[in-house]
């Protein structure tokens, strides 16, 4: 982390792109080349998961764009890459959209994001008082996690009757 705040903006943004396009090209290949042997694996599961669900109707609806979109997101953007590759998204369509994603990417990282990172690493290492806060905030973040979800299952498990039933 230290070497990447260290160094100028002009070195820090074009290492951030490379590394960025190597990885979301390399999970592009990855999704293109293992869909079919996965298939009939355990793995299986994996390509109809949650997020491989949400990548897939990404890239059905927005295509390129949703390529590029991903990389404003925490934790879409290796399953959307992954599904372009297995839905087979052509080349000429995809490499637009992952060089724009990553310069967007590399130029967020190298300006105010690692910037961001230092300033609460920092703060967290500089006071125990902090680390106390972000216990306090993770807890609470799980605590609203929980209580959603349960009331989403509550909900979702009473249904709706109709109170008139003519024949």
């Amino acid at each position: 982390m230290d070497f990447l705040l260290n160094l100028p903006f002009h070195v820090a943004f074009p290492a951030l792109f490379v590394i960025v396009m190597c990885r979301a090209n390399a999970t592009y290949w990855l999704g293109r080349g293992a869909v079919n042997g996965l298939e009939k694996t355990r793995l299986a599961a994996r390509l109809t998961g949650a997020k491989a669900g949400t990548a897939q109707r990404w890239i059905a609806k927005w295509g390129p764009g949703a390529v590029v979109v991903s990389f404003l997101t925490i934790g879409v953007q290796t399953a959307v890459n992954f599904s372009a590759g297995a839905g087979r998204m052509p080349l000429k369509r995809y490499l637009p959209a992952v060089t724009l994603g990553s310069l967007i990417w590399a130029f967020l990282y190298a300006t105010a994001i690692l910037a961001l990172i230092d300033a609460w690493l920092g703060l967290v290492t500089g006071s125990p008082w902090a680390w106390v806060a972000v216990l306090l905030l993770a807890l609470a973040v799980v605590a609203l996690v929980l209580v959603r979800r349960r009331r989403r299952s509550g909900s979702a498990a009473v249904s709706p009757v109709d109170a008139d039933v003519s024949p």
